[in-house]
């Protein structure tokens, strides 16, 4: 949410947008695991986080940083479901795989998306410009996502 806020105050609106729209799809990635705790009969606990960080050197800053957090993110899933496969909850490695699939995904479309703010930097509107025309729009819901709590929002 922090970066598409930046992009936004750099007048950057196709960035912002589509870190909104990450935002969101984030959002609903971690309703996706506390359905499935749900379901399993263990309480989820949401833990607290650290504010974000939210000034950047230049508008390339960002999409590294988000580059980062999804590289992160896919340690942590492939450990999750290494830890649910350690202790024989193949049930548990089965909803991971859905994570780990849509990970290879994030890093790939962040990864991309590094390469051409690097070579926008002095033009960003030529990144704008990239997502204007690049942009996939609405595909529909994956069938095959886990559910969310709380129903799709």
């Amino acid at each position: 949410m922090a970066i598409a806020v930046y992009y936004e105050s750099e007048t950057l609106p196709r960035l912002a947008a589509f870190f909104y729209a990450q935002a969101l799809e984030e959002r609903n990635h971690a309703l996706m695991m506390v359905r499935y705790l749900l379901d399993a009969g263990v309480e989820p606990v949401v833990p607290g986080v650290a504010a974000p960080q939210h000034g950047f050197a230049d508008v390339v800053a960002p999409v590294a940083h988000a580059l980062e957090q999804e590289r992160r993110v896919s340690e942590q899933i492939n450990a999750l479901a290494a830890l649910a496969r350690q202790h024989g909850d193949y049930t548990s490695e089965q909803f991971m795989q859905w994570f780990i699939k849509e990970q290879v995904e994030e890093v790939a479309t962040m990864a991309d998306l590094l390469r051409v703010v690097e070579r926008a930097r002095e033009d960003p509107l030529r990144a704008e410009e990239y997502l204007a025309r690049e942009a996939k729009g609405e595909v529909g819901a994956d069938p095959t996502a886990p559910p969310v709590a709380g129903g799709q929002m």
